[in-house]
């Protein structure tokens, strides 16, 4: 495993379960920020987006005036979306009923609650191929995003039911599920050797 110690990853803590995702980031030694305002986007090398409440944190971002300081930080360095911050980072969202405005800096399409409702909750080993390697991801499916459409420059590394639910383009990365629930720390690791590889090759 790298040494993650000069690491430092901040998570848009504005609502959600920013909690979970520090306390994996703990465990494998790297520096976490809880991002709130846009002048702490400049102290980290890469940025968490949680699960929480869409619709909530899409006004939040707009109050706290980071809408463009994020599309920015994303288009440099590396971002991951986590259930409703992948529904935000989608470039759209079908049946958009709340209104959202996603941020548009990964080029899917996604359903929100597509993998149904609260009350549908599921928790599935997942597999998924991370930097060539072959692994099974302890998968927790809250009221999830469905991907709906795949860019063609996005690589879908894990499926659930033929669809998939793990994708990366470029820096970015989002998932359906959470994987910050337990203390498998498996998907944390490849986002911090993604953070790591990206600061090498600034």
């Amino acid at each position: 495993m790298s040494d993650y110690s000069n690491v430092t990853v901040g998570i848009l803590a504005l609502q959600g379960d920013f909690e979970r995702h520090a306390h994996q980031l703990e465990i494998l030694g790297a520096k976490v920020v809880e991002v709130r305002v846009a002048e702490q986007l400049e102290t980290i090398d890469g940025l968490i987006i949680p699960g929480g409440e869409s619709t909530t944190m899409d006004i939040l971002i707009d109050r706290f005036r980071l809408r463009t300081p994020l599309q920015t930080f994303g288009n440099t360095k590396p971002l991951w979306g986590t259930c409703a911050g992948m529904i935000l980072l989608a470039k759209k969202i079908e049946d958009n009923q709340a209104g959202i405005t996603p941020l548009g800096l990964l080029d899917i399409d996604v359903v929100r609650n597509g993998y149904g409702r609260q009350v549908h909750s599921f928790e599935t080993p997942l597999p998924a191929k991370l930097g060539g390697t072959d692994v099974t991801l302890n998968a927790t499916f809250i009221r999830a995003p469905r991907i709906t459409r795949v860019g063609k420059n996005v690589k879908s590394l894990a499926y659930y039911e033929d669809s998939p639910v793990l994708v990366t383009e470029r820096t970015i990365m989002a998932s359906s599920f959470h994987t910050e629930l337990d203390d498998d720390t498996t998907l944390m690791a490849y986002f911090l050797d993604k953070t790591l590889a990206a600061r090498a090759q600034s």
